[in-house]
């Protein structure tokens, strides 16, 4: 087969071997199935082997999608909603929900930062989000208010109850007063220094991983039926 050039993997054979810094190879034997399952013969094309081709990715088999939600209202700049879409399929978040002004596909500016993302990420864009949260918490959702108010938990202390929705707002005034009432908890990421927020995507991307390693967690050590049974 093909070599998978420079920072990929060869196959001899049947075997498959990751190819290391050094220039030695290991085994690398998680690389087929992604062959198998995504129907890939070649990563030529490709500048880094994807994740679900290390190793390193064994530790989220348990993780086939991760619940979560995102509901964005009224994000003014569609380079920010771009990086959510791309932050979305990395993490392998449930769905996107666009609300209000927020820019919704297809748009070059979106495009841009979401690097086709916008195309593997389920979205639905509604002008009122206030029966989209109604309805995913018909659904079971905790709704979550990523917001700096009085009432906000910090962000490594809180324990979510998946399946989760957080909630973002517009980059200034951040979400409306009547969208913050709806939400089960206000969460806030901790700031050291002088300011008291960050880039909205950039805090997307920050809550969105620590939900994955959160929930990675959870499963983990959530016992099976036959550990269960003894």
């Amino acid at each position: 087969m093909k070599r998978l050039r420079e920072i990929g993997a060869v196959f001899i054979g049947e075997d498959a071997f990751e190819r290391r810094r050094d220039g030695a190879y290991r085994d690398a034997a998680c690389v087929r199935p992604v062959v198998e399952r995504t129907g890939l013969t070649r990563f030529d094309e490709l500048e880094r082997l994807p994740y679900r081709a290390t190793s390193q990715a064994a530790g989220y088999d348990e993780v086939s999608r991760l619940p979560v939600s995102i509901l964005l209202e009224n994000v003014r700049s569609m380079y920010n909603v771009g990086s959510f879409f791309r932050t979305a399929d990395g993490a392998g978040i449930e769905n996107l929900y666009l609300c209000g002004i927020t820019g919704r596909p297809p748009k070059n500016a979106i495009s841009k930062t979401a690097l086709g993302a916008e195309e593997t990420v389920p979205w639905v864009h509604s002008w009122d989000a206030v029966p989209v949260i109604a309805g995913l918490r018909d659904r079971g959702f905790e709704i979550a208010a990523i917001e700096t108010s009085v009432r906000s938990v910090d962000l490594f202390d809180w324990t979510p109850r998946f399946p989760v929705c957080v909630l973002f707002g517009h980059e200034v005034d951040g979400l409306r007063p009547e969208v913050q009432s709806l939400a089960d908890t206000h969460v806030r990421i901790p700031m050291l220094g002088t300011k008291h927020s960050l880039n909205v995507a950039t805090a997307g991307g920050i809550v969105v991983y620590e939900l994955l390693r959160k929930y990675r967690a959870l499963v983990s050590r959530t016992p099976t039926k036959d550990e269960g049974a003894r």
